[in-house]
């Protein structure tokens, strides 16, 4: 199994700046590709923005130019840097990760960290 743990998050002003991140943990794995998704308050969970192993990146076209995605393979870590933070962009953060254990690959979730943007 694989374990996901995130950090930071939190409130902000519209306008400002925050950096979630995202740890991965276990035995006998690799990762493909890891992500962040958001839930908004009563809708659906969405892709914000997704790297994988050879550092490709996709952003969600309401984050383009303000989210940054950035990945340690090294160390199986996962980073979003968040700026210009509007009011929409609250919701309950997602880490993702696409991972092969023991030869099975599946998708795993970290718990959520919320962010939430006041106008």
């Amino acid at each position: 199994q694989v374990q996901l743990v995130e950090s930071g998050g939190g409130l902000v002003q519209a306008g400002g700046s925050l950096r979630v991140s995202c740890a991965a943990s276990g035995r006998r794995f690799s990762i493909r590709a890891m992500g962040w998704y958001r839930q908004p308050p009563g809708k659906e969970r969405e892709l914000v923005a997704l790297i994988t192993s050879t550092s490709r990146t996709n952003y969600a076209d309401s984050v383009k130019g303000r989210f940054t995605i950035s990945r340690d393979s090294a160390k199986n870590t996962v980073d979003l840097q968040m700026d210009s933070l509007k009011p929409e962009d609250t919701a309950v953060y997602y880490c993702n990760a696409e991972c092969v254990v023991r030869g099975t690959a599946g998708d795993y979730w970290g718990q959520g960290t919320q962010v939430t943007v006041s106008s």
